[in-house]
């Protein structure tokens, strides 16, 4: 003869039933205060809105293979410029009116009222190259090198005398015995000069970890 056990379905207590007559299944009320990240800085919320989201990357305009590769050929060949320190052949690809802008952070759209950690023209290049090409500048001494690596370059508008293109870069910078990483985002604004070669109006240069700490001050153009 078998025997059926009666099984007791447990109920909810008082401290969980009240949620359970709501339309809610998580409280949202703080028992407690907060923990971990949050404890420390209140903005750290897995939850809390991105507050300084980018936005999404559009894809590149179409245009010719000969305009794509003069824009790549000629971000390569700052790249290497700056890794030989032909400081003068670097500069002589800015137009007259070139800027080279590195903001502080990457929500800023203007320099005039808001600091910046390079905002120059080529006059203040000129001053730059000076100062690093002295023979006492110590910031030029042996065993100091740096490797750029220019990559994912992407025309963002053309126009028949100017181009907008981005691109992302890594520099590895090699002081004596130390490794610095500098890595980013690069937007180049081109003008075509008189005798039809691309001219650098504008280079922002975001940088990834700009709000690291460093050990010395950034001393050349990245």
């Amino acid at each position: 003869m078998s025997t059926t056990k009666s099984m007791s379905i447990p109920t909810a207590g008082p401290d969980l039933q009240h949620l359970l007559d709501q339309d809610i299944v998580i409280d949202g009320a703080v028992a407690r205060g907060a923990t971990g990240a949050q404890a420390i800085e209140p903005s750290h919320s897995p939850r809390g809105p991105q507050m300084t989201a980018a936005p999404v990357p559009l894809p590149g305009v179409p245009v010719g293979a000969d305009v794509q590769r003069a824009v790549e050929q000629l971000l390569f060949a700052q790249a290497e410029l700056l890794d030989g320190k032909h400081w003068q052949a670097w500069m002589d690809l800015f137009a007259d009116d070139g800027i080279y802008w590195m903001p502080a952070r990457p929500e800023q759209t203007e320099w005039e009222s808001s600091p910046s950690i390079f905002i120059e023209d080529k006059l203040l290049m000129e001053i730059r190259k000076g100062r690093v090409t002295h023979p006492n500048a110590w910031s030029q001494a042996p065993l100091w090198e740096t490797n750029h690596i220019v990559s994912h370059v992407a025309v963002e508008s053309a126009q028949n005398n100017r181009i907008v293109a981005r691109s992302r870069f890594h520099m590895m910078e090699l002081r004596r015995e130390s490794i610095r990483h500098f890595g980013g985002r690069y937007q180049h604004t081109l003008v075509r000069a008189d005798d039809g070669a691309w001219k650098i109006q504008l280079q922002r240069v975001d940088l990834f970890n700009a709000q690291a700490p460093f050990d010395y001050v950034i001393q050349i153009w990245v």
